[in-house]
């Protein structure tokens, strides 16, 4: 039985923000050319269309500041917002170090169930780690295929 604890409130970004320098976007360019050549040669016009839809997606997502987000977690569970996510949801968390930032990520107990990354500042840590050692076990995690390929890109 866990015990009860004071409830842990905090305010973070909703991710992180990458920095995208004059070569990034020549990247980004050489690579939609090369793929629409791609597309054109071949005549795949849903492809060129689908090309063209993501670049602009990636740009529009690319440019909007992150919003910030208000955490609360309690003995009910994790509230982001007006979102609540039970304890019972979840098997173990574990805690992420991206650069100088933390995340705490809760791993889904349901095998198709999405994980939930939530960052906080540094100071929080522990009181963070406290309430939900209390609640769910701790397991190491690390980066998975697709967090690395976020980060490369630096979307």
């Amino acid at each position: 039985m866990a015990k009860t604890l004071k409830p842990v409130s905090w305010e973070a970004e909703e991710y992180i923000i990458r920095d995208h320098n004059f070569w990034w976007y020549i990247g980004l360019f050489l690579v939609a050319a090369g793929l629409s050549a791609l597309a054109v040669l071949f005549q795949g016009w849903t492809f060129l269309a689908l090309i063209i839809l993501s670049v602009i997606t990636l740009l529009v997502y690319s440019s909007r500041p992150p919003r910030k987000i208000h955490y609360e977690l309690s003995n009910s569970g994790l509230k982001e917002e007006k979102n609540l996510h039970k304890y019972e949801e979840y098997r173990a968390f574990g805690i992420l170090k991206e650069g100088s930032h933390y995340s705490a990520v809760l791993i889904p107990k349901k095998r198709l169930g999405l994980q939930v990354k939530i960052y906080f500042p540094e100071g929080s840590g522990e009181a963070i780690v406290d309430q939900l050692g209390n609640h769910l076990p701790m397991e190491e995690v690390k980066l998975d295929f697709l967090d690395k390929i976020v980060n490369f890109l630096r979307i």
